[in-house]
């Protein structure tokens, strides 16, 4: 991994990673505004798994251990890729509940909370950015098309030859025909 690429990863995963801590140990600052997500997110976890966590204080903290460890997996270089869409899943649910610019009266909290909204998306950019990094290794559609036109093109040879070496003995058994004997 070459230094830009490494000190990138590092200064994007530090703030998920000191975010998620202190959220993980004060999850209940954050109770009051993630409730109305947590409301609406609460039936669908249940339906997908029954003994999943539904409380509000327990799904923030999961959240916040999730942004911790892929937050150092990130920094680190180790399942980058993956750990920066896990990330970007995170970072949805936190913006909406966070940062509801739209459900603001007051001009200046509308304000500030537009300003962090548009942060968590440049985020969100940066980490789709990281996901799609193949630290300037060729990624999996590259080697998929080059694997494709080799096969192709050692088909083509294959079929080339044995056109030649059917035509060579079309004349050597012509040939053999001709002759006396």
């Amino acid at each position: 991994m070459t230094p830009v690429r490494s000190l990138a990863r590092a200064m994007l995963s530090g703030i998920f990673v000191v975010s998620g801590y202190r959220n993980f140990r004060d999850p209940g600052r954050l109770a009051v505004a993630a409730q109305p997500v947590t409301d609406k997110v609460a039936p669908m976890l249940k339906k997908a798994h029954p003994s999943f966590p539904t409380e509000t204080e327990t799904l923030i903290r999961l959240n916040a251990a999730v942004q911790v460890s892929a937050g150092l997996m990130l920094a680190s270089g180790r399942f980058s890729r993956p750990a920066a869409l896990v990330l970007a899943g995170t970072l949805v649910p936190v913006t909406i509940a966070g940062h509801p610019f739209w459900n603001n009266d007051d001009p200046t909290a509308k304000n500030n909370n537009q300003i962090h909204a548009l942060k968590n998306l440049g985020l969100l950019g940066g980490l789709l950015l990281a996901a799609a990094d193949t630290g300037g290794k060729p990624g999996l559609r590259w080697r998929t098309g080059h694997r494709i036109g080799h096969s192709r093109r050692s088909m083509q040879r294959a079929v080339r030859t044995a056109r030649r070496e059917a035509r060579i003995a079309v004349r050597s058994a012509s040939t053999a025909r001709r002759l006396p004997g």
